[in-house]
């Protein structure tokens, strides 16, 4: 009975709630994309109501994704999320790679990234000199995988706390630009360079709505799975669909569509507008919170599915295994923060961090995610007799549709990103010797089982 109850221990339980689960997703989505981009959306899209119809589209698609989502997750629920799936469909060798691209490039990367982001913003607050960014990027990666390490509790209540503060913060950046449409300014001229195209306004929609399909890695973890995840996926993307809807209208009406398009720190030059003399520092405090309770996510799910690894590769088995104290994947994310700061010393070192982590995970992400759309038509021809709780309305036309923008966006991180793609794809193609090495070492243990039968 001990043994049993050590057995339970060890492994993941359901104790996230759906409103966690809520928090967790929609503080991992909205973040930089919402400060960093609408200038870009609206540069490409030329006029206000293509601008806002473009942002409402992107919540369109992802909401295809999450109907496909919902299938897969209700039906395998399981820690390794996408990993699990692919594993079902493709086969071990697939969902190796997976796991490798999302320990070394994927997550690993998004967490350098949004801990760049982190650092450039609290420089502004505090500053520490030339180095002061990419030190207080690599003190977030620090400081926020240990709070993990210390137990799944103090991570999803710092992410609600997080999360909350995100969203007093939004409301505030939406009372500050309706307050600013009643100041009018003199038209700014627009950008004379640029050339309206509404395909590449989508890419930069597209990347903003990035993250929603991180709760197939709760799934396991969530009570009352089934039930539950429809829920945490539809609202989480309808909340965050009208986030964006609302903070984008506050953006168009307090600067106009000229001047958006030619900001550079579109969030700042709003603030500074409707509270003059004090939003710089405001909005700066505002984005670094923001991308904290996005990198607080990304690392609570980004471990999960290196414990899946370990799981099942000798190679990473003791990334494998699980903290019954903490209820934690204790290896998995150790491991983790310390390729994300592997990274953040990379970034800092060609001083483009936040691109350079942009170039390096965008075709690898796509390629994945791709993937996992076509393992929706793959498990149902394979698996009919698995229990569905919810399946894909108006299948097969919803997941063809959402397939076919994965493979644009595959297609557009390759043609619009740099060397830090080739860099991406080839640490890709490096797991591959180490799938060779797992199966030659899972071959001589079988040699060595049967000599001694």
């Amino acid at each position: 009975m001990i043994a049993q109850d050590r057995s339970d221990a060890d492994r993941p339980r359901p104790t996230l709630s759906s409103a966690d689960a809520l928090a967790l997703i929609v503080g991992l989505v909205v973040g930089v994309g919402l400060y960093k981009t609408p200038s870009l959306v609206a540069a490409n899209t030329g006029s206000g109501a293509l601008f806002l119809l473009a942002w409402l589209l992107g919540g369109v698609v992802s909401l295809m994704g999450a109907l496909c989502y919902a299938e897969l997750a209700t039906a395998y629920p399981h820690v390794g999320g996408d990993y699990h799936y692919l594993s079902r469909a493709f086969g071990r060798e697939i969902a190796f790679l997976f796991s490798w691209a999302r320990m070394t490039v994927i997550q690993t990367g998004s967490i350098a990234m949004l801990a760049f982001v982190f650092g450039d913003y609290a420089s502004r607050i505090l500053s520490l000199g030339p180095y002061g960014s990419p030190l207080m990027a690599a003190c977030a990666v620090a400081a926020l995988t240990g709070l993990h390490a210390c137990g799944v509790r103090q991570g999803k209540w710092t992410q609600n706390l997080l999360t909350a503060a995100k969203v007093v913060g939004i409301a505030l950046v939406l009372g500050v630009g309706f307050l600013a449409a009643s100041r009018p300014l003199p038209e700014a001229a627009a950008p004379a360079a640029q050339k309206p195209a509404f395909g590449m306004a989508m890419i930069f929609i597209l990347l903003c709505y990035g993250g929603w399909n991180e709760a197939a890695y709760i799934s396991a973890e969530l009570r009352d799975n089934r039930r539950s995840m429809r829920r945490v996926l539809f609202w989480s993307i309808g909340l965050i669909t009208l986030i964006y809807l609302l903070a984008n209208t506050a953006y168009l009406s307090g600067l106009g569509m000229a001047a958006l398009s030619g900001s550079e720190v579109v969030a700042a030059d709003l603030m500074e507008k409707g509270l003059p003399g004090s939003g710089s520092g405001f909005i700066s405090l505002l984005i670094a919170v923001s991308v904290l309770g996005a990198a607080n996510a990304t690392i609570f799910t980004g471990a999960r599915s290196c414990y899946a690894l370990g799981q099942d590769f000798p190679p990473f088995a003791f990334l494998g295994r699980w903290h019954g104290r903490s209820q934690t994947p204790l290896p998995a994310l150790l491991a983790q923060g310390a390729l994300s700061l592997a990274l953040v010393a990379l970034g800092s070192l060609t001083r483009k961090g936040f691109e350079t982590m942009v170039d390096y995970t965008a075709p690898v992400f796509w390629f994945f995610f791709l993937l996992s759309g076509l393992s929706l038509f793959v498990l149902r021809a394979r698996e009919p007799e698995v229990p569905r709780p919810f399946q894909t309305p108006l299948y097969p036309l919803i997941p063809l549709l959402f397939c076919a923008t994965c493979v644009y966006m595959l297609h557009s991180s390759l043609a619009y990103t740099g060397m830090g793609a080739v860099v991406g794809v080839v640490v890709l193609m490096a797991g591959a010797p180490l799938l060779l090495f797992s199966r030659l070492g899972k071959s001589e243990e079988m040699a060595r089982a049967s000599l001694e039968r």
